[in-house]
């Protein structure tokens, strides 16, 4: 039993998240548009994403978001995570809502989505680190080393209008 303990704490002290890739696709290029979508290596360890998304018909009262956890096994299998929320609602009750308040740092510190709706401005993502990530994977909720995909699908209001795929891996 103390090697099985030793073996987990092992694993949560050394766990590490490391982009891996970042992909986008406007499926509706009159109303949204990706300016930039990067994955920038500072060093070996420090990778960070910065996205720019041009809203090019505004203001917007309804955004809904879809967003799933795949792992790789055999090509990208569902794992653990898929669920849609109303973005709008999602950002006027960041306090009291748990899976807000887990989300809230990001929020607050990497982006300018950080209101409630309607939004009149483009959507800013700048220097989205592996160390945010990494507290929430590691600490918070402990997941299987492997490589992962973040797949969000954006719909405004119920026409799917963007996707976009976060590659990262756990080791």
């Amino acid at each position: 039993m103390k090697g099985k303990l030793h073996f987990l704490l092992v694993f949560l002290v050394y766990s590490l998240v490391v982009f891996t890739n970042v992909k986008r696709e406007s499926f509706d290029k009159d109303f949204i548009d990706f300016e930039y979508c990067r994955l920038r290596s500072v060093n070996r360890t420090y990778k960070y994403v910065s996205g720019r998304v041009k809203l090019l018909k505004t203001p917007l009262n309804h955004i809904k978001v879809n967003m799933a956890l795949y792992q790789r096994l055999n090509g990208y299998k569902p794992f653990l995570y898929n669920f849609t929320l109303d973005a709008c609602k999602f950002l006027k009750n960041q306090k009291s809502n748990p899976i807000a308040s887990y989300f809230y740092g990001f929020l607050t510190e990497y982006s300018n989505m950080n209101h409630s709706c309607p939004f009149d401005h483009d959507i800013v993502v700048d220097k989205l680190s592996t160390a945010f990530i990494n507290h929430r994977v590691t600490k918070m909720l402990p997941f299987p080393e492997g490589d992962y995909m973040i797949k969000t699908h954006w719909k405004f209001p119920e026409i799917e209008k963007a996707l976009t795929k976060f590659y990262f891996s756990l080791s």
